[in-house]
Order: C-alpha cells, then structure tokens, then sequence
C-alpha cells in the first residue's frame, strides 16, 4: 500500500459533523438537519446531479394554476424612492409647507421637521386619470396599463432588512429570493442562460448577494449578478469564455470532472453545496454558446437603441428585454450600488437626476415588450425598499450635509406599481392619509404583494413550499393574502 492510499483510508475515517449528523439521522427522527438532507427534499436537484443531463432542476415546470403571467422583470429604485415626489400627489403637501403636521408625527429613524412641499409637478395621465409627476413623464405614457399601489408599507424604517423584506419575504432571518421561489416552481426556457439574473452597476446594492439568495434552496436557483457597467463580454460576465479549450474539449473535461464529482455527491449524502456546484459547472459551459450574444446590444438596430436612450441604464433594460425573450425566467434590475435613491438633501436635484437615467428607458422597455408581444405575458414590478416622508429632515450631522431640503425613510407607507400580464392596469389602488405618511386606505403588507404576484405567475402562495429543518417554508411565511383588485 502507497503512502498515498494510507493517508486517503485514514482521512475516510474521519467524518466532518455534518457527515456526522447526517449518517446519524435515522436515530434521531426529529433533528432539524436531517430534514434538511432528506432525498425529497433535494430530488429534483439530485436527480439532475446524478448524471442525467435532461433532469435539470430548471427545466420548464407548469405552474398550478391558470397563469397570467410567465416571465418577471423587477425595476429597483434601490434607497427609497420619494411616493410623495413620484407616484402619490399631496396637495395638502403645499399648503401646509412649512408648518408641522396637523396630527402627531409618525416614529421616523431620524427627527424630521415641517412639511416639505414636492418640486415636482403632478397631473392626471392616460384615460385613467391617474395622477403622475412630472419625474417620469415616458412611464407615465403607459399609465393605462400600470396599477399603482399607493398604500404599501414595511416594517422598520432601516435599509437592510427592508431590502430583504421586499426581495426575500424576511428581513432578519435567512429566506430565499422572490427570483428564487420563482425558479424554483417555474424553472427557465433557456438552459444555456441563468434562470435568476440581478443586474447592479458598479457593485452591489445594500446587503449584497443576500438580495438574490437562494438560502435553504437548492443553489441552482440563486440569481446571478452581471455588472452592466461592462460593454467587454468578458468583464460583463466574468469567465464566460475559455481562451485554451474549444467547447468539445472542455465538454470531455468537465464529463470527467462531473463524474468524479457525482461520486464525491454520493459519499456525502446529497449535500446541497455540492449539488449547486455541479449545476453551476453545467451552466457555466452552456452560458458559453449563448451569453455573448444575449448581452451584445450592439446587435440591435440604431432606432431600437435611441428608443432606450444612451446610458448604463438604457443599456441593462436593453440586456433585459434580451434575456427575457430568450427565455431568462426573472430578471431584476437595480438602480446603482448602495443606496442612489437615498437623497436626504437636495431631493429635487438627485431625484431629477436619477429619474432621467431611468425614465426613458423603462418606458422603452414596455413599449419594446408591446411590439414584440411580450407585454401581455410579462409581469413588471417596478419599487424601491420603502418611501420617504413627507415632512422634511432636519440636519442631522453625516446624513444630510446640514442641509434642509431632503426627505428620511417612510417605512409606514410607499408606493409600488405592477404592470403587464394579470394586471388591472389604469388605477390607483390603497390610499396614504392626505400627508402621504402611513398607508391608510386597503394598505398592503409586503407579504399581501408577494401573494398576489405569486397568484399571477400561477401559484397559490400558501402551497409554494419548500420542507427545510421540520417545517415547510414559503416566500410569505405564514402571511399573505392575495389583493384581488388588482388583477385582470
């Protein structure tokens, strides 16, 4: 015996805890890990990762019930984007500027003063009438077919666990993304793209990755993150293309590579770290064949990229549409890294400024969606993390440059709008009260948006589950009802 086979049979001796626990599972019937390791729990990923190619976990899946929509496009006004500025008119804004609250002031994360008029210039829009700014005077165009929810609200005022409230359902504990449960039960038409994409130039938004998470789910269905700030394919997604090998060899490459690695899934009962890498290995090889030219929008014609207008955004919402009508199954797109939106001071200047990098080209996109005929069966979702209040905040020393003419985080109420494939589009749904602070009239919890979404896309929310450490989990936990108003 070698020196080598010695070693190898002493160290398979030796088990890790999980291993551990996981071989000891059967004696203690009750111990959260061994649910979580359970073949049922991993069949659809384990059946892919045992060497079937055509078993992919994000193979095509119908959903349940009748659905309305196939594919998601989730617009991210990533920091908090003003309500009062953008979608919910307070005329009460203007008369009372100024002057305090003529009701006791909500519990805001740092002291506000009087009330702060908007700069911006609201009027009826479409056959609808409903009330937009003049921030997004090209979305607005499509009012008709938007349904805008004025009485969202959240839970704390504070950016990270509100980001993964509205992403994850959850905004303490670990909880897969919205993107993820959506692949999860519809899989991808598109097995050389990712199912789940999260785009963010320069970096990544608050929190991070966690945004698009696939936590306790298999790891096939985390969103991937592409930086479009990159025109080079290369840089745009890293490591998409093998300088060295052509795709022949690097398939017998990896045909070796999988099976040693099927082997190594088997001596570790299906562990789920080790399924995701065998999915990712298949995808990065078939990503090749296909990404350079999904995310080639130089392939568009001239009056397509004018529509969009010029920019890092126009060229993502290009990429978007790209990806979708090749089958990518949820796209998010974030405005920026950190938080863009989160304009304490000078709110007319930046939310000026960061509406005209974004305006045209989400307009561009639904009509570009209308003329291919893929409007009618795409949902969009367009939202930041909470609103903004409606009184002003007073200087506060690292937070608003002493300055007086910004607006804190509004956890109490906010605004979201949906638009596209079983959507009532042309209305107003929920009311804040005539300040624009706390929702008031049919508020709308997070979790009631996620059911209702979750309804469009052909799912039940409370049968969307997934067995995790004794119990069956959902995007909306034990909440949620769907809000049928808003459905076509």
């Amino acid at each position: 015996m070698s020196e080598f086979d010695h070693r190898e049979r002493i160290e398979d001796l030796f088990l890790t805890r999980k291993q551990l626990l996981s071989r000891m599972g059967n004696g203690f019937a009750g111990m959260s890990l061994a649910s979580l390791l359970t073949a049922e729990a991993h069949a659809d990923t384990a059946k892919a990762a045992s060497g079937d190619r055509n078993l992919n976990p994000l193979s095509v899946k119908a959903p349940p019930l009748p659905a309305k929509a196939k594919r998601v496009i989730f617009f991210f006004f990533n920091g908090g984007i003003s309500h009062v500025d953008s979608w919910d008119p307070k005329p009460n804004l203007t008369k009372y500027h100024g002057q305090p609250l003529p009701y006791t002031n909500l519990p805001t994360e740092r002291k506000t003063g009087t009330c702060f008029r908007s700069p911006f210039t609201f009027k009826k829009r479409g056959q609808s009438g409903v009330e937009v700014s003049d921030l997004f005077e090209n979305i607005s165009k499509h009012i008709d077919d938007i349904a805008v929810i004025r009485s969202m609200h959240a839970e704390v005022p504070n950016h990270e666990p509100s980001l993964l409230l509205m992403n994850c359902g959850d905004g303490r504990l670990v909880r897969p993304a919205f993107g993820s449960w959506t692949t999860y039960g519809l899989g991808s038409e598109n097995q050389n793209l990712p199912g789940f994409i999260a785009m963010c130039p320069g970096g990544y938004p608050i929190q991070d990755t966690q945004n698009w998470q696939s936590a306790f789910l298999p790891g096939v269905y985390q969103g991937t993150y592409i930086d479009p700030r990159h025109t080079d394919i290369q840089k745009l997604v890293e490591n998409v293309k093998n300088n060295y090998q052509g795709l022949d060899e690097q398939r017998e490459q990896i045909d070796i590579l999988q099976k040693l690695n099927r082997q190594h899934l088997e001596a570790h009962q299906k562990d789920a770290q080790l399924e995701a890498r065998i999915q990712s290995y298949e995808l990065a090889y078939r990503m090749q064949m296909e990404a350079t030219d999904a995310f080639d929008v130089d392939k568009e014609p001239e009056h397509i990229r004018n529509m969009y207008g010029k920019g890092v955004y126009a060229r993502q919402c290009i990429i978007a549409r790209r990806l979708l009508e090749r089958g990518v199954r949820f796209i998010q797109l974030y405005h920026g890294a950190g938080q863009p939106w989160d304009n304490h001071d000078d709110i007319e200047v930046n939310h000026r400024r960061l509406a005209d990098e974004c305006d045209q080209a989400i307009s561009a996109f639904m009509t570009d969606l209308k003329q291919r005929g893929l409007f009618h069966d795409t949902l969009i979702i367009g939202s930041g993390e909470f609103g903004r209040t409606p009184t002003v905040e007073l200087p506060t020393p690292g937070a608003n440059a002493g300055k007086t003419n910004g607006r804190d985080h509004n956890h109490h109420g906010f605004t979201t709008w949906i638009a596209g494939g079983g959507v009532k589009g042309g209305q107003a749904y929920g009311t804040t009260d005539d300040f624009g602070f706390r929702a008031e009239q049919n508020p709308v919890p997070v979790h009631d948006l996620h059911a209702t979404l979750l309804q469009i896309l052909g799912f039940d929310h409370t049968k969307l589950t997934y067995r995790y450490a004794g119990r069956d989990f959902r995007l909306t936990d034990v909440y949620g009802k769907v809000v049928k108003e808003l459905l076509a």
